[in-house]
């Protein structure tokens, strides 16, 4: 690259530099992982060194072409409270940059698969993700409960031990739909007649109804001038209209993401009236960060509080969809590289244990259960072509390579696991495959 191409103007927003060592050996890490599925669009040495930073160390030109790489960690589509679709949020995303997008819904992963076959058209990574409601309740003090939202990030292939976990989530969802009964039924006492029926259109088939469901009902019966006016006179935490479902403890939560292979955040940790004492008990009981970078920028209180308790510090949109002046945009937080890596650092010796894990089960009982596991959260192909490859070494030669690094697949326990998928044989037409 010539002198002509280093020297360009500052820009207005703050002094760029080139990245440290530090921050080209993080990003050159995160770019393998997100271009795992691209090989071709893997970044050189040669232009990592030439990236920029800017003062707080957020990366400004990657890779080829100038692209960054932005990681969009918490969004929500209709499949929860959100107003978009799953593919039109991944659209969206692609608009605004974004290269890593975390499909978070509330207590359902039901839009996954939709999102990760949209994600192929535009080259980004999708991060299996939901947001869990559950409670905090003080030791002895029942009336000082309240609300907090978990967010779990899981592999590509998902949580294992698929079927527990699923559970969970349903009796979340089957108390959403009571909770949200209940909030009706507080509102006709208020003299307001809302009606069940018209709440359950706006949530749509299948999805267990929310606040931001009742509030849009509300403002369409001419109830209320805003959806802000549902939550600050009627729905706010405490409000009241307000009622709770059957959420979990938060330590519950937290065990069944770990459990089940996943990283557990705490979300936007500002909306708590006791975030003190709940980050000191949910890092007891294994959570793994917490939310701390928003549009605006990194909440040094929060920051200072996650570093206290040894926690990962990311953050995201939180984007529902539903326009205004209020709203993140999706990809509009901006997370340092460094973040990115002590992140991904972290998840992905957790997500190696879980695609272990699930691979370990179809390969001692190759059964459709056990490859439906595997397949789940992805676009279902099969092979074709008289191919005379086993189940087991299609996984290998064509998915591993899309989950796990070359150095990842070398651990001895892949290999181990690689030597019982040999032998596991498919009779079928061949192997359907997450792609």
């Amino acid at each position: 690259m010539g002198d002509g191409k280093r020297k360009k103007k500052k820009n207005r927003g703050g002094s760029k530099k080139k990245m440290t060592h530090e921050q080209v050996l993080a990003f050159k890490s995160v770019s393998e992982w997100v271009f795992l599925d691209q090989p071709s669009s893997s970044t050189s040495s040669a232009s990592l060194a030439s990236c920029v930073v800017d003062d707080f160390g957020v990366q400004k030109a990657v890779g080829r072409g100038g692209e960054k790489v932005v990681f969009e960690l918490h969004s929500h589509s209709k499949c929860s409270d959100g107003f978009l679709s799953p593919s039109k949020v991944v659209e969206r995303a692609h608009i605004n940059g974004v290269k890593v997008l975390a499909l978070t819904d509330h207590d359902t992963m039901s839009g996954i698969p939709e999102a990760v076959e949209s994600a192929r058209k535009y080259g980004i990574k999708i991060i299996p993700g939901v947001e869990i409601s559950t409670l905090y309740s003080p030791r002895g003090d029942s009336e000082a409960e309240e609300p907090v939202h978990i967010l779990a990030y899981y592999s590509s292939i998902g949580p294992s031990r698929l079927e527990e976990f699923d559970k969970f989530l349903s009796n979340i969802r089957d108390g959403r739909y009571l909770r949200a009964k209940n909030i009706v039924l507080k509102l006709n006492k208020l003299k307001l007649p809302l009606k069940w029926e018209h709440v359950c259109r706006i949530a749509g088939n299948g999805v267990a109804p929310g606040r931001l469901h009742v509030a849009r009902a509300m403002l369409e019966a001419g109830y209320v001038e805003n959806l802000r006016q549902a939550f600050n006179r009627y729905l706010f935490d405490g409000g009241p209209a307000y009622s709770t479902g059957s959420e979990p403890l938060a330590e519950e939560a937290i065990k069944m993401i770990r459990d089940t292979g996943g990283v557990a955040v705490l979300a936007h940790p500002w909306a708590l009236k006791n975030p003190v004492a709940i980050i000191r008990r949910l890092k007891e009981a294994g959570l793994h960060g917490m939310e701390v970078y928003r549009s605006d920028g990194r909440l040094a209180a929060y920051s200072d509080l996650a570093d206290s308790y040894g926690l990962l510090k990311i953050g995201g949109s939180d984007y529902h969809g539903k326009g205004g002046q209020g709203e993140s945009e999706l990809g509009s937080v901006n997370l340092p590289v460094l973040v990115l890596y002590d992140f991904l650092n972290a998840a992905r010796p957790i997500w190696c244990g879980a695609i272990r894990e699930i691979l370990e089960s179809y390969a001692e009982e190759p059964s459709d259960s056990n490859l439906a596991g595997i397949t789940r959260f992805g676009r279902i192909r099969g092979f074709k072509g008289g191919s005379s490859l086993s189940c087991g070494q299609d996984l290998i030669d064509h998915c591993l390579p899309l989950w796990l690094t070359s150095e990842e697949m070398e651990n001895e326990e892949f290999e181990a696991i690689k030597l019982k998928l040999y032998n596991v044989s498919d009779t079928k037409e061949g192997i359907q495959v997450l792609i």
